[in-house]
């Protein structure tokens, strides 16, 4: 009778399971590493998320450009421009740092992260990806 229980038990749970399909990124969490490592000579691309604007600077020479919210909020056609061209100048770059504010919201973090990561480009009917910076580290803005 127990074996008759846990049969039936099981083909009610596999009848009745949810499969939903759930996408991981794996992020690059900055080393807690206290000596001093000189950085690679080139382009190290930050993104800074503060509450009225977002702010793309190179770590080594400071800020390239500054996006001031629009009405309907941060200024997302703005980033993904402004990193199209720069991904023209350096194709080979792959990484970037995303900076955020100690209350940014989470759902903030996730539109950077999408708009940094990826540019959606529309060919006739289709939308087709194309890939910015796929290597995402994030960490704390500079006050």
């Amino acid at each position: 009778p127990m074996i008759d229980i846990f049969t039936v038990l099981v083909t009610f749970l596999l009848m009745t399971a949810v499969f939903s399909k759930t996408v991981v990124l794996e992020l690059n969490l900055p080393a807690s590493v206290l000596e001093f490592k000189e950085p690679p000579p080139g382009l190290v691309i930050e993104v800074m998320v503060r509450k009225n604007l977002i702010q793309v600077a190179d770590r080594n020479t400071g800020p390239l450009a500054t996006l001031p919210n629009t009405a309907a909020g941060y200024n997302y056609d703005g980033l993904t421009e402004y990193l199209k061209r720069v991904k023209a100048k350096f194709p080979d770059k792959t990484d970037a740092t995303i900076l955020l504010e100690a209350d940014t919201p989470y759902d903030i973090l996730v539109q950077v992260m999408d708009h940094v990561r990826v540019l959606e480009v529309k060919e006739g009917i289709t939308t087709v990806q194309a890939e910015l910076f796929p290597d995402i580290s994030i960490g704390d803005a500079p006050i």
